[in-house]
């Protein structure tokens, strides 16, 4: 579960402060999928640095499963984001001259998992993502669709708790994008992984079955009820 409170993020320019998220209260059970939107300086990218423990608040605490993160040392939440957080990026930001498995594998690698288990868990994961036959290719022999089907098998790699997504259909077609989008959907349904997507594309928001619009740091619209429900 997430929850935020009385969280501020301030940034300076020249000699005006930005308030960036103000005062921000937002609790995300477990197993919910949450579309995040608003105008380009709304907060929510800000908004999604500090659930992805990118960026730290100025003051109030952010709770990651129970675990009060303001009083972690860099370290730490580095552990923690590796463990529990999967990003999904609008570029993508695979790296070149890595082919599709190697790059799926990078976490799994770095978290120091023994070769045979990671084997195993790439092998699953190009074939829940369909990229059997597309393994040993790097990413400028892949289309976009492709390209993002391997940036979420990334994200997905140390089966994370919470999957992050910036934008993830805004430089793919309209088709690819929707087959990205209910490969999102399915995680979320079937494993029961916490998603949130920020996007600017409102018929992509009105997907999730709950809606954040943001403005000014301040979240000016919630579809949760005031009394509280989860995704079911």
């Amino acid at each position: 579960m997430i929850r935020l409170l009385q969280v501020e993020r301030q940034f300076q320019l020249g000699e005006q402060t930005v308030h960036a998220l103000s005062r921000l209260e937002l609790t995300i059970q477990a197993g919910e999928y949450v579309a995040v939107m608003g105008p380009s300086g709304s907060g929510k990218s800000t908004l999604l640095n500090v659930l992805g423990l990118l960026d730290r608040p100025d003051s109030g605490h952010y709770l990651l499963d129970g675990i009060d993160t303001a009083g972690l040392s860099e370290l730490q939440l580095a552990t923690l984001r590796s463990q529990s957080i999967g990003f999904v990026f609008q570029s993508f930001h695979l790296i070149p001259r890595l082919t599709a498995r190697e790059n799926i594998e990078l976490p799994l690698m770095l978290a120091g998992v023994a070769p045979a288990r990671r084997r195993e868990r790439v092998d699953g994961l190009l074939a829940e993502l369909g990229l059997g036959n597309r393994a040993e290719h790097k990413p400028a022999e892949l289309s976009g669709g492709q390209r993002q089907r391997v940036a979420i098998g990334r994200a997905m790699a140390m089966s994370p708790r919470l999957l992050l997504a910036d934008e993830p259909t805004g430089n793919l077609d309209s088709h690819s994008g929707d087959e990205v989008i209910k490969l999102l959907e399915r995680l979320n349904r079937e494993q029961g992984i916490t998603l949130v997507i920020v996007t600017h594309d409102p018929r992509l928001g009105a997907r999730a079955k709950r809606q954040i619009q943001m403005r000014d740091g301040l979240i000016e619209v919630d579809s949760l009820p005031p009394s509280g429900s989860d995704a079911s």
